[in-house]
């Protein structure tokens, strides 16, 4: 059974420099090649993005709408953000925005778009704030559609105050990290094969007027 992971990485750095929140991301992926599951990671600050909550093209430079198309196609959706100030990146919160204005469009069966896929989080950064991104992340994918697996959200943080983030630290090291990365990516994979296999049944969620 094929299956295809679309990576969402809202670092505030473009794909010239790196990225902590890359770093973590790949330990998921390699779980991900081991499986079979073909994954494409977008760097989210290498496109322009419009404000709204819509799923079409705010304006003549916007390129949400192709990566809304990678996301209709996926089986898989994993957001990555690091941490500032204790909240997730503004782009982040973009992505949301934009995921939340296309909720409402029908699949095939008239039901939320996003009915079927499954959704997890990468969170990385200094200091605190790790749950609490992981907590807005989640509750956002659940709330427009996305079916969460347990255990789906993987960070790293690093110790108070200024200091090395994840790669420079060596996050991959850490043994707690490094499980919930393997517990996430194997979850996600298997419900994602139970989701294709044995769909969400269409009576009670059809949207109104489908």
């Amino acid at each position: 059974m094929s299956l295809k992971a679309l990576v969402l990485n809202c670092s505030l750095k473009d794909s010239t420099q790196p990225s902590n929140t890359r770093g973590l991301i790949n330990e998921i992926v390699k779980i991900f090649d081991k499986n079979g599951v073909e994954t494409e990671v977008l760097r989210m600050a290498d496109y322009s993005i419009g404000f709204g909550i819509t799923n079409e093209a705010v304006n003549d430079h916007d390129q949400w709408p192709e990566i809304f198309e990678k996301v209709k196609q996926a089986d898989i959706l994993l957001l990555g953000s690091p941490i500032w100030l204790g909240e997730q990146s503004s782009l982040a919160t973009l992505v949301v925005e934009r995921l939340y204005g296309g909720s409402s469009l029908p699949n095939e069966k008239g039901q939320y778009i996003y009915y079927n896929k499954v959704g997890g989080v990468v969170v990385t950064g200094n200091e605190d704030g790790a749950k609490n991104v992981s907590s807005y992340l989640i509750y956002s994918l659940s709330h427009i559609g996305f079916t969460i697996p347990p255990n789906v959200d993987t960070y790293w943080v690093g110790e108070a105050g200024p200091g090395p983030s994840f790669i420079e630290a060596k996050g991959n090291q850490n043994e707690f990290t490094m499980q919930h990365a393997k517990t996430t990516a194997y979850n996600l994979v298997h419900f994602a094969r139970l989701l294709k296999e044995h769909p969400i049944p269409a009576e009670g969620n059809v949207i109104e007027g489908e």
